[in-house]
């Protein structure tokens, strides 16, 4: 169920429906009325390799269209009449072939729309050798972020357009005929004829730029490494750039016109993480320079990516506005510089072979951004934060439809459908667990020998462990392989913990934890487990055969998976779970926070009764970690969510809620102090937005008072409260006060201001004012870029009207929406429902437009409208009874 509803529906604003899942997903969807067939693979024949291309492209951004020309040196391995690469969207003129000899060859060429190829025809088989393939081209400027796509945007100067592109996963096509799939590396030289007045960036510093007339200049950029085609990037517009040095590279950061300053942050951030890197990995960043590229608008389903060299973030995830930047935009800005940075080594100087190792990009990069950030800002202590990932890997990875970290994928829509939370927070969790097995150094060890062995060059995940397994000298295959090659999460179930001579003896069975298959025969794991009794030493041992012991220093309460480490969830029993519940002031945050979710997770997945979170959350004193009231609000909103519909229970739950959270937000209150530290500034805006979720009066009275007063009231509407307090206002809405948002909304210059005002139109709470949000999202008003996700937003409240409304308005929907994204797009906005009706409608969707090899997300929506419907029969009345119990 969802969580923190107010604040939920504010983050879903300003993010967009990214926040309906983890990062891009799914590629071009057939529209055809009978259900579609499976699609082949789309990956090319290996008789023909590039080698490097020659890019020279003039963009027509009035028109939305560009012409291009291209160059490919290539081998040919073995005698072929064909050469077939990918393009989509292209037409071809004066295609020759060059070969070693001199002699050209004019071929037929012919493009497979379904299959994303275009085939260049010889009259007879090419003989083995070199050659040059030469075409011109046209192609298409989108308007959602894929290809070279356009963004508009407000100035106090009036409409800018800028150009950007973005490629992964397979997405390179629609720039430039190649071979558009991770193992075919090449160079790359890229020309641009572009507007003079404006800023042309790719991967490589420029080389040479001069006029060629008509307003235009020609900017060459210097050869690229050899890299694979969904990292080439070029970029566009009136920009400015601030940049410095570290240890010989150039940093710099790319903004709109007039936005530099707000890139100080981001400068300092990726100047810091560049210089640990070159450290850490032990092989120096080989380009020149790394720029990061702000741009204004958002996708429903990235907010980076990591173009070598040239980073491209949406600004709402990279620079710092005054008037309503938070500390968690802080945080947000240093963590995906660290993310974005680490895949200049882990995805760009060494690749995934193909997409089934996609996670050894994105695992690593989270494993690697979260060490990061919390060493370099410990007063964050954002490293609580490995327990929310972990968490959301496991939710996602317990029910039916999940996948293992290393899937086999077969076409671009399965490609673009790997970038979940499998792959990121399942496939970092893993390597934290990994690394604590083996120790820090060996670990670090392992990476610089893969990165020396591997450099430009395509790996796939066993060259990893090898290369950590050799410098460690401890064996770690097999368990890798456990938990990256089969899905699931184990359960270490504690059988016994028997205290004898001052130690305590754990007996433990090993399990499957699932939340829809209670009768599934479990999978087996060598699960690495760690145990400490309080005040002990952690000692740990691996537990395999699906039976374990481990002798711990120390009686009383005892924590298993000490530090949280480890990839697996424990249930203790009901002695054990009472002296932990006894001790529970005592242990680490960590730890806390860990059991905390363990309860939460099993109690809702029917292991243990689903009042115990309760218990231990109601003895939570109200000075505790901020990590901890963050997880007890987050869970009484969800608990609260299950309400919805029974005013009179839901009100009992409430009255219960709210004196467990109102103490908490007494304690820090509305008005920022001097030394707050920032998991308390986190927290102030977390708690007020759940508050106001649960209807507290008080709450939302002073958010209206304050929201009354005005923006420029920096009193009322400081910056770290402005999004907060706007979003209380806007759920809360009428038609007046929705009326007035509309036209702060419509007046406003800002893009970054502009384009959170039109997302909260779209969280109201009221039915109609949804609507109303619903049939502005399909004008050109709010931005070609926003409105996908202002129908996301709108789903946050009211999943079946949003889904309903999107699927009565498809034609006009998929022109929104990234076409890399439509198989989740409509599965995330449905699958926040709670009406069995949805899984129908869903199943419905799919089979009309969805080929049956990429329904992943409508079949994971699916079995969490199950769950949801399940828990709220089966586990929600034992809450019931507990507040019965307890004065409720």
């Amino acid at each position: 169920m969802r969580r923190n509803l107010v604040t939920a529906a504010i983050t879903l604003a300003l993010c967009g429906a990214a926040s309906l899942a983890s990062a891009q997903t799914p590629a071009e969807i057939s529209r055809a009325a009978n259900p579609p067939a499976v699609r082949a693979t789309t990956q090319l024949p290996h008789g023909v390799k590039p080698s490097h291309y020659a890019i020279e492209v003039t963009p027509h951004a009035d028109k939305m269209a560009f012409d291009g020309k291209v160059k490919i040196s290539l081998d040919v391995l073995e005698p072929t009449p064909t050469i077939v690469l990918q393009a989509v969207n292209m037409s071809f003129a004066n295609s020759v072939l060059t070969g070693a000899s001199g002699k050209k060859l004019v071929p037929k060429v012919s493009v497979d729309a379904e299959n994303q190829t275009a085939t260049f025809a010889f009259a007879a088989p090419l003989a083995a050798g070199s050659y040059v393939l030469a075409t011109d081209y046209t192609g298409v400027i989108n308007t959602q972020a894929n290809g070279l796509f356009a963004i508009d945007y407000d100035t106090d100067a009036g409409k800018q357009r800028a150009l950007y592109t973005q490629f992964e996963n397979s997405d390179a096509r629609k720039f430039v005929p190649s071979w558009d799939e991770p193992n075919f590396k090449a160079t790359f030289d890229l020309t641009v004829n572009a507007p003079a007045a404006q800023m042309a960036v790719s991967n490589m510093p420029v080389v040479e730029s001069k006029d060629i007339g008509n307003g235009l200049k020609r900017v060459v950029f210097q050869t690229s490494p050899k890299m694979s085609t969904y990292l080439l990037f070029l970029g566009l517009g009136e920009f400015d750039r601030a940049t410095d040095s570290v240890d010989g590279t150039e940093v710099g950061v790319v903004t709109p016109k007039g936005k530099v300053g707000q890139a100080a942050g981001a400068l300092e951030a990726s100047k810091l993480v560049l210089k640990e890197y070159n450290d850490y990995f032990g092989v120096k960043y080989p380009l020149p320079k790394l720029d990061n590229i702000a741009a204004p608008g958002r996708s429903q389903f990235f907010s980076a990516m990591e173009n070598w060299g040239a980073i491209f973030t949406f600004e709402y995830a990279l620079l710092v506005d005054p008037k309503i930047s938070t500390i968690g935009n802080v945080q947000g800005i240093f963590s995906i510089a660290a993310h974005e940075i680490a895949h200049q080594w882990f995805g760009d100087l060494v690749t995934m072979s193909w997409w089934d190792d996609l996670w050894l990009n994105e695992g690593f990069a989270t494993w690697m951004a979260a060490r990061t950030t919390a060493k370099f800002h410990p007063e964050w202590k954002t490293e609580l934060g490995a327990v929310g990932g972990r968490e959301g890997a496991m939710s996602r990875d317990a029910v039916a439809t999940t996948h293992p970290v290393v899937q086999k994928i077969e076409t671009v829509e399965q490609a673009s459908q790997a970038f979940d939370a499998i792959t990121y927070s399942k496939g970092g969790a893993v390597i934290r667990m990994l690394e604590n097995y083996v120790g820090e150094d060996a670990w670090r060890e392992g990476v610089r020998a893969y990165m020396r062995t591997h450099a430009y060059g395509n790996t796939v995940s066993d060259d990893l462990w090898s290369a950590v397994q050799t410098a460690a000298g401890k064996p770690i295959l097999d368990i890798a392989h456990d938990f990256t090659l089969q899905p699931g999460v184990p359960l270490i179930t504690v059988d016994s913990a028997t205290c004898a001579n001052g130690n305590t003896t754990l007996q433990f069975t090993q399990g499957e934890f699932t939340k829809d298959r209670p009768g599934k025969t479990p999978l087996r794991w060598r699960v690495p487990v760690v145990a400490q009794a309080v005040g002990g030493a952690r000692v740990d041992t691996v537990v395999e055969g699906g039976k374990g012991s481990l002798v711990v220093p120390g009686c009383g309460a005892v924590v298993v998976n000490a530090g949280q480490g480890g990839y697996y969830r424990t249930l203790y029993g009901a002695e054990q779970f009472a002296a932990i519940s006894k001790g529970f002031a005592t242990l680490s945050t960590m730890d806390q926070l860990g059991i905390m979710n363990d309860t939460w997770a099993l109690g809702m997945g029917g292991l243990r009764s689903a009042s115990d979170y309760l218990d231990l959350a109601k003895n939570v004193p109200a000075d505790a970690d901020p990590a901890i009231w963050s997880d007890i609000a987050g869970s009484l909103s969800g608990l609260d969510g299950y309400y919805d519909g029974d005013a009179k229970r839901q009100a009992k739950f409430r009255k219960f809620a709210l004196s467990v959270l109102r103490p908490a937000f007494a304690r820090i209150g509305w008005n920022a102090k001097a030394d707050d530290s920032a998991p308390v500034q986190l927290l102030r805006t977390q708690l007020i937005g759940t508050l106001a979720g649960l209807d507290d009066e008080a709450v939302i009275a002073e958010a209206r008072r304050r929201f009354a007063a005005g923006p420029d009231d920096a009193n009322a509407m400081p910056p770290a409260l402005r999004n907060t307090i706007t979003g209380i206002v806007a759920y809360n809405a009428d038609a007046a006060t929705w009326d007035k948002l509309h036209a702060m909304a419509k007046a406003e210059k800002t893009p970054l201001i502009k384009d959170s005002l039109y997302s909260m139109l779209s969280i109201a709470k009221d039915k109609a004012l949804a609507q109303r949000a619903l049939e502005l999202a399909l004008t050109d008003e709010p931005g070609a870029t926003n409105s996908a996700g202002m129908i996301g937003a709108v789903s946050g409240s009211h999943p079946d009207m949003a889904f309903d409304f999107a699927l009565a308005h498809r034609e006009q929907v998929d022109k929104l929406v990234d076409s890399t994204s439509q198989a989740r797009y409509y599965p995330g906005i449905g699958g926040g429902s709670s009406d069995k009706a949805m899984i129908g409608k869903l199943r419905a969707y799919a089979d009309k437009y969805i080929a049956p090899s990429s329904r992943n997300a409508t079949e994971t929506a699916i079995a969490n409208i199950e769950y949801r419907l399940k828990v709220r029969e089966t586990r929600i009345p034992a809450i019931d009874a507990w507040l019965q119990k307890h004065g409720g």
